[in-house]
């Protein structure tokens, strides 16, 4: 049996968990299960044990590792779970070497393998050869975080920032597009503090740059989340300059008033904000953009709260990712005022309300233009802007012009125009 991978949480862990299961396969491991966890909220720990206790009932015999920020940050809460045979920490869960024992048969006399991720000064960029079934890539660039915002724990799951070296990544994007990705996703924790550990301090601008000016036959590029405060110069001038970098941003927006956006820490002003839209609009029209929020953050009032709803539509953001908040043990944000948690819940559904409609309102104006859409899997994919539609009779990695022909309940209907590239 080959290895398994069960991945919770964000695009990063999704790249990670590739890498993890080639180096357990390279270290001969073999009828095991690798459960990368997520620590950013409470439910996302539960789902990941429950997920645990219910395949160790499927499979008896294979053996269960259990890595991700949730392991790293508590650790001992997986090991007291009879279920789990190895807790290994995020430091070292893309090394072969951490899978060796296993492999053998060897009982450590720990089960628990973690080490200090606040020691750990490098990022090794890894080469994998593809993701298992998708057309689109992501590409690690950075790990860990120097901020601290005071309702996030992953700083302690994750380390210091840390990012990959230019020649690394650009080799890793020129292997995967030569193995017929037409899609590759730059991601990491905070990816606009790229560079800033490497000699010469090279930005995230610079990098895209770099890619798109190396690897000429990449046909699309896209920035996972980013914090819009930290964007440079360089990022701009590739937003303005190059069509291969995809018209779609997403912002570590958290809150839409300036008093919460204080108190969680964050860097950045709702006039920051609209300002970075309106600049990145000026120079791609056709930029759209979505946004991480949380509602019902401790102390936040309706007022506060309506300052998020305002800045969705200010800001005409088209894809919302919203969390209800979840207090995690350990962060300053938990010991502040609660929110009550259905005061939270229903303003997380006002919230997800609003992005549904944005979202709607995006789709409906594209009706009657023409999009360069890559196929995902047969007859559905994505535009430019990153909306789902669907172009009947083509099938996955084809690239192809797209006459936008409706509105369907996830996205669009289109017709393909002509032979795919």
């Amino acid at each position: 049996m080959a290895v398994e991978t069960l991945t919770f949480g964000c695009r990063l862990n999704a790249y990670e968990s590739e890498v993890m299961k080639a180096e357990a396969e390279k270290a001969g491991l073999a009828a095991a299960l690798i459960v990368n966890t997520c620590a950013v909220t409470e439910e996302a720990v539960r789902q990941a044990k429950q997920a645990i206790r219910k395949a160790r009932r499927d499979d008896p015999a294979r053996q269960i590792i259990v890595t991700g920020c949730a392991a790293q940050t508590e650790a001992r809460s997986f090991a007291d779970m009879s279920e789990v045979d190895l807790v290994l920490g995020n430091a070292d869960k893309m090394k072969a070497s951490s899978y060796e024992a296993m492999a053998f048969g060897i009982r450590l006399n720990d089960k628990v393998q973690v080490n200090d991720i606040m020691a750990v000064r490098e990022q090794a960029g890894h080469l994998i050869e593809g993701m298992d079934g998708r057309t689109r890539a992501f590409v690690q660039v950075q790990n860990g975080c120097d901020h601290r915002c005071t309702f996030c724990i992953i700083p302690y799951g994750r380390g210091p920032s840390r990012s990959v070296p230019m020649g690394a990544v650009v080799e890793q994007m020129k292997r995967l597009v030569g193995n017929g990705y037409r899609e590759l996703v730059l991601t990491g924790v905070d990816i606009t503090s790229y560079g800033a550990d490497l000699p010469g301090q090279p930005s995230l601008g610079r990098l895209v740059q770099a890619i798109l000016r190396h690897i000429p036959d990449l046909p699309r590029l896209r920035i996972s989340s980013i914090d819009s405060i930290e964007a440079d110069q360089a990022l701009y001038d590739a937003i303005a300059s190059d069509r291969r970098l995809m018209p779609h941003l997403h912002l570590s927006l958290q809150s839409g008033d300036d008093l919460i956006l204080k108190r969680m820490k964050r860097r950045h002003l709702r006039a920051d904000t609209l300002a970075f839209v309106d600049k990145v609009r000026a120079l791609r029209p056709d930029a759209v953009f979505g946004a991480d929020i949380i509602a019902g953050f401790p102390t936040e009032t309706e007022e506060m709260f309506e300052n998020s709803l305002r800045i969705v539509e200010e800001a005409d953001l088209s894809y919302l990712h919203v969390f209800a908040y979840s207090a995690r043990g350990g962060t300053p944000a938990a010991r502040m005022p609660q929110v009550p948690k259905p005061v939270r819940k229903e303003r997380a559904a006002r919230l997800r309300a609003l992005g549904d409609a944005q979202y709607a309102r995006l789709c409906a104006s594209r009706v009657g233009a023409t999009e360069m859409v890559l196929v995902e899997r047969d007859g559905l994919g994505r535009t430019e802007q990153f909306v789902t539609i669907a172009v009947p009779g083509r099938g996955a990695g084809e690239l192809v012009p797209t006459l936008v022909t409706g509105v369907t309940a996830d996205g669009l209907a289109g017709e393909a125009l002509r032979d795919a590239a």
